[in-house]
Formats: C-alpha cells, sequence, structure tokens
C-alpha cells in the first residue's frame, strides 16, 4: 500500500488549503480513510477520517466545522480541504487508512506512516 499525501504549503492564517492523498495497491473503496497531523514537538493527532462510501465523516474538535474530508473512489484519492486556517494548524499532514477502536478513537490501520505534506499558517 502506498499513501501519497500532496498539497501542502504556506499560507497566511484565514486562508485555505486542499490536501490530497493518492492511494494505491489497496482496495481504496473499500477503506476507510482519514488525515492525521503532527506539530513540532507534539504528538500525532487525529484530524478527520470518512468512511469506506464516503457517507460518513468525523472531525478533531479543534477543526470542526473549518475542515472538510471528501474522496473519489474513482480516483483512489482522499482529500482535506481546509478553511480559516489558524497558526496552530501548522503540522505535517498524513493520509492513513484508518479504523475506529474500542473507546472510539481512530488509528492507522497498517501500523506505518507514508510520506506526509507541510503545512505552514503563519500569523
Amino acid at each position: 500500500v502506498q499513501l501519497q499525501a500532496s498539497g501542502g504549503g504556506l499560507v497566511q492564517a484565514g486562508g485555505s488549503l486542499r490536501l490530497s492523498c493518492l492511494v494505491s495497491g489497496r482496495t481504496f473503496s473499500s477503506t476507510n480513510m482519514g488525515w492525521f497531523r503532527q506539530a513540532p514537538g507534539k504528538e500525532r493527532e487525529f484530524v478527520a477520517a470518512t468512511t469506506w462510501s464516503g457517507g460518513s465523516s468525523y472531525y478533531a474538535d479543534s477543526v470542526k466545522g473549518r475542515f472538510t474530508i471528501s474522496r473519489d473512489n474513482t480516483k483512489n484519492t482522499v482529500y482535506l480541504q481546509m478553511n480559516s486556517l489558524k497558526s496552530e494548524d501548522t503540522a505535517v499532514y498524513y493520509c492513513a487508512a484508518v479504523g475506529l477502536g474500542p473507546y472510539g478513537k481512530w488509528y492507522n490501520v497498517l501500523g506505518r506512516w507514508g510520506q506526509g505534506t507541510q503545512v505552514t499558517v503563519s500569523s
């Protein structure tokens, strides 16, 4: 399985970015997908997830109302539209095939991470 995230960059606070993640080597259309991020000096954290059909989405409280996760199963791609960006959104963003754990916590089912994409928000 290969996960290729792209779309990061430098943006001013209040701006927008759209991240993309191209997935290969797995049955994408039957896989729940998600985004995580890791800021300098902090642990990696869950950002958003979408079910295999795209029918349901879940968000961390910190991004709810600002970020939107979506997917195109014909393109094996999952997206993260990020609006109203804040300096605290600065991080490396990773996509992953995800599962929902027993305590309602989303996790990376593969247990390893692909190359993320850097998002830097200047204030």
